[in-house]
């Protein structure tokens, strides 16, 4: 888009009902109707890489009818953020939901495809398998980037039953890969029983900080946004958001739940508190709708891929603006 063209908003809700028309994101335009985009909002349903309960190839949609609510100003952040960049939903990534192998080759072309046109990624998964090819993409555009993984568990495991690529094992993989910049890799939200202490000892290996749920619950969000800024500096940034990292009582719906998490205040106030990192593209992953309640896991996804849409569509505005 260039500086003299006014982005294309999301339906006018004094018009048409929000329970009318197609549900985009936020109910955006989608891609086909702008022609190019700033950051396009993409669907992977694809969870064939999950290790107990499946249903996140339903996730995508499930975010985008409980984004229907969303609204044009962001207050938290000051921004109008489909104002300030052209922000589109993408679709779907179709990706085969019996060979994991040729879905994560799917996913990663598709991806090159989009950013190939300048713009940047807010994916809507689909399980965590998602993220390795996601982040490979990315780095074929920026070089390793930092990592900060919002999660219940760590993802970093070796393989699931012999097989190397699952939601358990991406980040494992991005590592060996090279794709990752090592000294700027975060887990948040890390809680629950792990398989034993060589998990933890691997993990660190690996590179990764881990700032738990109950860190975050004694320290406070803004304490730790602090330190994952410092942390992440002026990197090129991948934030990767698997729900779960939010309790149960926040987030029914998903697949492996695991109790004391963080609330969906506090992972809000944390991305805020991130607003003046170069995020240059995120995905929120393991929405297992068929296991919510009055979309309560859905909303919360809604609104943590809007605050993440704005510090995009923040830092676009500014780059364009020569600030």
């Amino acid at each position: 888009m260039s500086s003299n063209e006014q982005p294309r908003g999301p339906v006018d809700s004094s018009r048409v009902p929000r329970y009318a028309g197609p549900a985009t994101f936020a109910r955006l335009p989608r891609l086909d109707e702008v022609g190019s985009t700033d950051v396009a909002v993409v669907g992977v349903p694809f969870d064939a890489g999950v290790s107990y309960r499946p249903g996140a190839r339903f996730g995508g949609n499930a975010i985008r009818e409980a984004s229907r609510l969303l609204r044009p100003y962001n207050p938290a952040q000051d921004a109008s953020p489909f104002a300030l960049a052209q922000v589109a939903d993408a679709g779907d990534i179709a990706a085969n939901p019996f060979n994991i192998n040729e879905a994560v080759e799917t996913i990663e072309a598709a991806a090159d495809e989009l950013l190939g046109t300048g713009a940047r990624l807010m994916t809507l998964g689909g399980d965590h398998t998602i993220a390795l090819p996601l982040l490979r993409s990315v780095a074929k555009k920026h070089g390793p980037v930092a990592l900060l993984h919002f999660d219940a568990h760590l993802d970093t495991w070796d393989t699931y039953f012999g097989a190397e690529y699952t939601h358990g094992t991406p980040f494992r993989r991005a590592v060996e890969e090279g794709i990752l910049d090592t000294s700027a890799l975060s887990h948040v939200g890390i809680r629950g029983p792990l398989y034993g202490r060589q998990d933890l000892t691997e993990d660190e290996k690996l590179g990764f900080g881990i700032v738990t749920s109950a860190d975050v619950y004694r320290r406070g969000a803004d304490e730790i946004a602090d330190q994952l800024r410092q942390r992440i500096g002026d990197r090129p940034l991948y934030i990767s958001i698997d729900i779960d990292c939010l309790d149960p009582a926040h987030a029914p719906g998903t697949g492996t739940p695991e109790a004391g998490g963080m609330t969906s205040r506090e992972l809000l106030e944390i991305l805020r508190g991130l607003a003046s990192c170069h995020l240059v593209s995120a995905d929120v992953v393991e929405v297992a709708p068929a296991y919510d309640h009055a979309e309560i896991t859905s909303v919360a996804a809604s609104h943590t891929a809007y605050e993440l849409t704005t510090i995009m569509s923040r830092q676009i505005a500014a780059s364009r603006d020569g600030r």
